[in-house]
C-alpha cells in the first residue's frame, strides 16, 4: 500500500507538473494573439399576441434595434420556467430569417438555372457540410472606406439613393475596383478570405420604412460592393494560381454591390448578382452584414486569420454567424 501510494503521488505531481507547463504554454500562445468580433448583434422583439411572425416593435428585448432587410424582425417567444427549489431556468421560441445579421451565404444559396454554370458541377452544400478548413483561413484586407466616405460627404455624410447625389455605381470609382484586388494578388491564396471595409455598417441599425429598400442601409440598391469585373479578376487569379479561395466577406448587405444587384437591366429579378452567380457555384462563401472591419486596418499581410462560427443548420442556405478576426500581435 505505502508503494503504491508513493507511486501514485509521484504520478500526481508528474501529472500537475505537466498540466501547470501546459496552462504556461496555452497563456503564452494567447499572451501573443488578439481577436476582433466582426459581428453585429441580433436584435430580439416580442411577438404581437404571440405570433411569432409578428414582431412587436415597441417591445424590444434589452436595447434591440431594428435593422435593414427584407424580410421580418427576429422574435423571442418566452416559454414557461422550468422551476427548481432556489430558482428557474429562463428559455425561449426564437424565430428568424436564415439571412439574418451578420450571416454566412452557403454555397448552395444561389441555384443557377440550366446553361449558365460556369464549372462542371456546382458545389451545393449546405450551412452542415462544411469542414473546420472551409470556415478558418487567411484575411486579404481592403479598405475603400476613405473612398466611400468622401462620396458621402457630398450628401452631409448621408447615403442617397440618387446616384447623382452620393454615387456608388460600378464605374464611379467609389467602390470596389479590378485595381484594388490587383494590389493584393500576391496575397491571395488557396482557403484566403478577402474582406472590404467599406464603412457601410453604420447604415445597418434603424426601422425599415414601408418599402425597404429605400433604408439608408440598402439605399435603393446604390451601396458599394463587388462588382462584375471584381469578381472576374478574383476568378482569373484563382485560375493562374490553381487554386480555390474560401471565400468573401464584407460591411454590406449583399456582397455584391447595389448597381451588381440591379444588374444590367436595373432590376433587382435580372441577371445581376454577379458573385453569387459566378462565386458560388465555384464553392465561395460569403459573410454579409460584418461589422467592425476597421479593427484590421494597419495589420500587416498574413497577419489575421477569419474564423467563422457558423450554425451547423441541416440543409440551411445561410446562418446567422459569430465572425471572429484572430490576429498575431505585431
Amino acid at each position: 500500500m505505502p508503494r503504491f501510494s508513493t507511486a501514485a503521488a509521484t504520478a500526481a505531481l508528474v501529472l500537475l507538473a505537466g498540466t501547470a507547463a501546459a496552462r504556461a504554454q496555452s497563456a503564452d500562445w494567447l499572451a501573443g494573439l488578439e481577436f476582433h468580433d466582426l459581428t453585429h448583434p441580433i436584435p430580439l422583439f416580442a411577438p404581437t399576441n404571440g405570433d411569432v411572425t409578428k414582431p412587436d416593435l415597441s417591445k424590444p428585448f434589452k436595447d434591440s434595434q431594428p435593422t435593414a432587410g427584407f424580410g421580418f424582425q427576429p422574435t423571442r417567444k418566452m416559454k414557461n420556467p422550468f422551476k427548481t427549489q432556489v430558482g428557474y431556468f429562463q428559455w425561449a421560441e426564437l424565430y428568424l430569417d436564415e439571412h439574418y445579421g451578420t450571416h454566412v451565404d452557403s454555397t448552395d444559396h444561389y441555384q443557377n438555372n440550366p446553361g449558365t454554370l460556369q464549372v462542371g458541377k456546382a458545389d451545393d452544400r449546405s450551412t452542415e457540410q462544411y469542414t473546420v478548413k472551409d470556415l478558418v483561413g487567411p484575411i486579404v484586407f481592403i479598405d475603400i472606406s476613405e473612398r466611400v466616405a468622401k462620396e458621402l460627404a457630398k450628401n452631409g455624410g448621408k447615403p442617397s439613393p440618387d446616384p447623382k447625389v452620393t454615387n456608388f455605381q460600378n464605374d464611379s470609382g467609389n467602390t470596389l475596383t479590378v485595381a484594388d484586388i490587383e494590389k493584393v494578388e500576391g496575397q491571395i491564396v488557396a482557403g484566403a478570405w478577402i474582406v472590404v471595409r467599406s464603412g457601410w455598417d453604420k447604415f445597418f441599425f434603424g426601422a425599415p420604412p414601408q418599402n425597404p429598400f429605400m433604408h439608408p442601409y440598402i439605399n435603393g440598391m446604390n451601396y458599394p460592393g463587388f462588382t462584375e469585373e471584381v469578381v472576374k479578376k478574383i476568378i482569373e487569379i484563382e485560375g493562374k494560381k490553381n487554386i480555390r479561395i474560401a471565400g468573401l466577406a464584407m460591411d454590406n448587405l449583399s456582397v455584391d454591390s447595389g448597381h451588381s444587384g440591379r444588374g444590367p437591366t436595373n432590376d433587382a429579378f435580372g441577371r445581376g448578382w454577379y458573385a453569387h452567380h459566378y462565386g458560388l457555384q465555384r464553392g465561395w462563401k460569403f459573410i454579409e452584414n460584418a461589422t467592425g472591419l476597421g479593427a484590421l486596418a494597419g495589420k500587416a499581410p498574413g497577419q489575421c486569420a477569419l474564423v467563422l462560427g457558423s450554425l451547423k443548420l441541416v440543409s440551411a442556405s445561410g446562418a446567422p454567424a459569430r465572425v471572429l478576426a484572430m490576429c498575431r500581435k505585431s
